[in-house]
């Protein structure tokens, strides 16, 4: 990861109120296909943007899997999990993409928010999501289109285009959904990993 690392000190970031406006949360969990009742892995959680709502969405008996590297950035969530209407199934986990800890086939989803291209090891993190996601599970990558400017979002030269992930998928025999458009600068696309035991969104 590196230089590419999204870093600590720069999580006011992540709690930007313009963030609601151009990465709307809501249409990511549509996207998600998040019901209740689902456990979702959240890699690379940052300070919980998405793991907090989606925490709402799985209620009462789903569990969210709140999964970063970085302490400073699960001690920042754990702050929030502390006020008394903050969802209680959120589980804090430290860890990365290729080796988050969890328990084989746990996820009904694996989300990867702006994390991927932030990756040396991606192949890793593939086999690391095709172990946790339970059968017909998903994998959503989330991430910066390098045809937007910063800011917001990391330099060009550090993002990957939506048609070079859904490549690298489909090589490694994943199944992939075409790509969306999210908010104003972000594609997510959805693949669930060979031999999954369903056709992908049927």
């Amino acid at each position: 990861m590196g230089e590419r690392l999204f870093k600590s000190q720069d999580a006011h970031k992540l709690e930007d109120p313009e963030r609601l406006v151009w990465l709307p949360v809501a249409d990511v969990i549509r996207a998600l296909g998040i019901r209740p009742g689902m456990h979702v892995a959240d890699v690379g959680v940052g300070t919980g943007y998405f793991a907090i709502p989606m925490a709402q969405a799985v209620a009462p008996n789903g569990k969210v899997y709140a999964i970063d590297l970085q302490l400073e950035m699960l001690n920042m969530l754990r702050g929030k999990l502390e006020r008394p209407d903050a969802p209680p199934n959120i589980e804090l986990v430290r860890g990365q993409a290729s080796k988050t800890m969890l328990a084989s086939k746990c996820a009904d989803v694996v989300l990867i928010a702006n994390v991927w291209h932030e990756l040396d090891d991606h192949e890793a993190a593939l086999q690391e999501a095709a172990r946790i996601l339970v059968p017909g599970g998903t994998l959503a990558l989330l991430d910066w289109r390098p045809d937007k400017n910063s800011p917001p979002g990391p330099p060009s030269d550090h993002r990957l285009s939506a048609s070079d992930v859904m490549q690298f998928l489909t090589k490694h025999d994943w199944t992939t959904a075409p790509p969306l458009n999210i908010g104003h600068y972000s594609y997510f696309i959805s693949a669930r990993p060979p031999h999954s035991a369903e056709s992908i969104f049927t």
